[in-house]
């Protein structure tokens, strides 16, 4: 049964813990943890007590890749994919997703094939390489797209062994979602589930990580394609919801997107109650607190 996640990046900017409890109180079956400025989220002590507290498995650790994450565990891009993939291999998780490595990261880009593949063998996890988009500039009234990554930001261009499918980058490449996730055969290894609306080409700006379903990209197609063609990878939820301060609402937003996914992939959907705090649990609170202090000093 493919397993269906939630990343941490869907409660940015609430921290880590509280993205585990959402997680468990909507349905999920477990978590993804973006690497950020959040401490817990590169420290495997504390992630461990936060997936042992609320029974939350973590299935896989994003590599801090985005352009504002640039200086997250230092400047070099390898040291900083290497440090995610230890990170993984600690935790239990499966998976590291990577973006493509930026054109000014030249090193890392001549080397970015190599780099992944000796990084996933030495550490023994998988690290998919997500699919990105063209940016777009706007000089005066004539905006232009930008090519930010190198050497391509379609890791079907790349020579790797694993990818991330991500339908908000390909609704903004102008990607069928569907035709995308055929092309990417046994090499899709990983899903981030969302929507989106328009290409960079009908002039989006924006990353926009909808809801499922509220886009026009053929996620419920993709997702019964992959439920009948023996994906065994992760589905995880990767929703923007970093304008929603109410939290009941996002919550409702979590539930539907587990729903959404639970319903195309031929499963059935459950939402949890809230957990009652014993003392073990405050045990391990302290042990979060501890780590989280520990990471703040290293």
């Amino acid at each position: 049964m493919i397993s269906i996640g939630m990343s941490t990046s869907c409660n940015f900017p609430m921290g880590v813990e509280q993205s585990f409890r959402l997680a468990r109180l909507a349905g999920y079956d477990g978590l993804e943890v973006m690497v950020t400025t959040d401490p817990v989220s590169h420290n495997a002590a504390a992630l461990r007590a936060l997936s042992e507290r609320y029974s939350m498995p973590i299935f896989s650790i994003h590599a801090p890749s985005l352009f504002w994450m640039q200086l997250i565990g230092g400047r070099d891009a390898q040291v900083k994919l290497e440090r995610s993939a230890a990170l993984a291999a600690e935790v239990g998780a499966s998976t590291v997703v990577v973006h493509p490595p930026f054109r000014w990261e030249a090193g890392y880009a001549r080397n970015f094939e190599r780099i992944v593949r000796e990084t996933a063998k030495n550490a023994g996890v998988t690290i998919a390489v997500e699919n990105m988009f063209p940016w777009r500039v706007l000089p005066g009234k004539f905006p232009r797209p930008f090519t930010a990554y190198a050497p391509s930001p379609d890791p079907l261009d790349l020579d790797v062994d694993a990818m991330t499918l991500d339908f908000s980058h390909a609704s903004l490449t102008g990607r069928d979602s569907l035709e995308y996730a055929m092309a990417m055969g046994d090499k899709l290894r990983h899903v981030h589930l969302c929507d989106g609306t328009r290409s960079v080409d009908d002039g989006n700006l924006h990353d926009e990580h909808l809801v499922p379903g509220r886009g026009n990209q053929p996620v419920a197609e993709t997702l019964t394609y992959l439920a009948e063609s023996g994906f065994d990878g992760h589905v995880v939820a990767e929703i923007g919801l970093h304008k929603i301060r109410n939290q009941q609402t996002r919550l409702d937003m979590l539930i539907e997107t587990a729903a959404f996914a639970k319903e195309y992939l031929g499963q059935e959907h459950v939402t949890r109650d809230p957990m009652s705090i014993s003392r073990d649990d405050r045990i391990n609170g302290r042990t979060v607190r501890r780590a989280r202090k520990a990471a703040a000093r290293a």
